[in-house]
């Protein structure tokens, strides 16, 4: 299927069912696509999160783990007083902050799900290896959750999976037919490859953005976050997927582009004091 076509199809499936909605990501200002309510879906989430605690096995580290919620209560407020002097709607309103440390050491990750629950894995300690560090990986993943990511990809997902079966409709069903004759999901395939996987760079990318802001506000040295990926990359040894493959970024890329908005970013939003 052409690309240019299936954009075009994405945009009109979705005017066409009337259910098109879109925002803008706070700060960015990148119009992006809402179809499912924020209450859903930070529901959902609460509840995955209860049985994250229930599997996974956590860090009897309190130290560590009140590092984690020290931080998270600096970016906590700073979001909070930033769009409050700005006069901007609070994208975190309602979120029901929780902080847990996995005890994982193979894991090097971090995430925060929507409503801001987060959680770090310990195997990410290594890579961090100090408080800015750690706020910086912190950072990122609050921002995911600031910028309503999960909520846009679940969005972007159900609209791409209208179109692709009122374009299968309108095939004859050759679409169908294919995966059938392949034994494989090739519309899948080529629209993670094609269409979901910009995208989620897209995000990833803005993530780091958002997330040098959160941080700086919030006191700590972004500058740290130039090593952190440094690091990352060495840690990888060479094993990142080709870019045009993966969800993220390249290790490369990232640092570039870090680099490039690094001062503008330490002028522009200099720590908020708490008062």
């Amino acid at each position: 299927m052409d690309r240019r076509f299936f954009l075009q199809a994405l945009g009109c499936g979705c005017l066409s069912l009337g259910i098109s909605s879109c925002t803008t990501v706070p700060i960015t200002d990148r119009r992006q696509l809402k179809l499912i309510p924020e209450s859903k879906l930070n529901a959902q989430a609460a509840k995955i999160y209860e049985k994250v605690k229930e599997k996974e096995k956590l860090s009897d580290d309190i130290n560590k783990l009140n590092e984690i919620k020290d931080i998270g209560k600096r970016i906590e407020y700073s979001i909070s007083e930033y769009f409050e002097r700005s006069n901007i709607k609070d994208p975190t309103t309602g979120f029901d902050w929780e902080y847990i440390l996995i005890d994982n050491k193979k894991v090097k990750n971090a995430w925060c799900m929507p409503g801001g629950k987060i959680a770090v894995y310990t195997g990410i300690l290594d890579v961090t290896k100090n408080t800015n560090g750690l706020a910086a990986v912190m950072g990122h993943e609050i921002a995911h959750a600031v910028a309503k990511h999960s909520i846009e990809r679940a969005s972007r997902n159900v609209a791409t999976n209208v179109v692709l079966q009122v374009t299968d409709i309108l095939s004859g069903g050759k679409l169908s037919t294919v995966n059938r004759t392949t034994g494989m999901n090739t519309v899948g395939l080529l629209t993670q490859m094609g269409i979901l996987n910009p995208f989620s760079r897209k995000q990833e990318s803005e993530a780091d953005y958002l997330g040098l802001i959160f941080s700086s506000l919030s006191g700590y040295d972004i500058r740290e976050t130039v090593k952190i990926w440094e690091r990352m990359q060495k840690a990888n040894k060479g094993k990142e997927p080709p870019e045009f493959m993966s969800t993220h970024p390249s290790s490369a890329n990232r640092i570039k582009n870090i680099n490039d908005w690094m001062n503008e970013i330490i002028l522009d939003y200099p720590p908020i004091k708490v008062s």
